[in-house]
This record gives structure tokens, sequence and C-alpha cells, in this order.
């Protein structure tokens, strides 16, 4: 019987407590400081060195190098884990993170992002 009270009681407890979870995106959030969203990323401070590549645990960076002055820089969300390694590595401040949500996606076009080219402009990975 203590075990049936107990039961009751807890239901009781959750019916009249407030949720836990949200209606995300269609509710507002709060983020907690320090929050690590989307990846903002400037070209212009981009020398494809490739420290940020090198030091990614998930390997959600690539640098595809056809010369010094000829790559491509590819992001792939999907496989980011959000750790900000890449932003603490970067010695120009070209990757930064954000406080905007990252919404899970299937279109193709979004699972690999080119950031950068170097001196050739190519807009498709191959």
């Amino acid at each position: 019987m203590a075990r049936r009270n107990g039961l009751l009681r807890a239901l009781i407890d959750a019916l009249f407590s407030k949720a836990d979870t949200v209606q995300y995106p269609y509710g507002p959030v709060s983020l907690p400081e320090g929050f690590r969203g989307a990846i903002e990323f400037i070209p212009e401070r981009c020398t494809g060195c490739g420290l940020c590549v090198r030091d990614c645990p998930a390997n959600g960076l690539e640098l595809i190098r056809e010369s010094r002055e000829d790559f491509q820089l590819w992001y792939y969300p999907a496989r980011c884990a959000y750790c900000g390694q890449c932003q603490l590595t970067c010695p120009r401040g070209a990757i930064s993170h954000t406080n905007d949500m990252v919404l899970p996606t299937t279109d193709p076009e979004g699972l690999a992002v080119l950031l950068k080219t170097g001196h050739k402009n190519s807009n498709k990975k191959q």
C-alpha cells in the first residue's frame, strides 16, 4: 500500500509541476552562459594552415589542398561536437561559435558546407 501511495503522490506532483522540456524550435529557449552553437566563419582571416582540421576531435573539418594557395575548407555539421577546439586552435580567429541553435537536416546540401576556397573558386566537392 505504501508503494501505491508513493506512485500516486509522484503522479500528482508530475501533473501539477512545470515541464522539464521545451517545444524547441516552436517555443523560447533559455541558453546557458558560454553556450556553443552554430559555427561562424570569417573567410578573410583563414590562411588554410589546417590547425583547426588537425585538432578537431570529431573530424568535422576537412582541408583539401591542391597547392599552397589552392585549397578548400569543408565543414560537416553532422559530425561536429561543438567542443570549441577549432576556435581555440585557429591562430587568426577565423572560427567562432554563435548562440544560434543548429537544427538537424536531411538535406544533402547542408551535410557538407564549403567554408573557404583558396585561389580557385569551386563550389562543389569532388
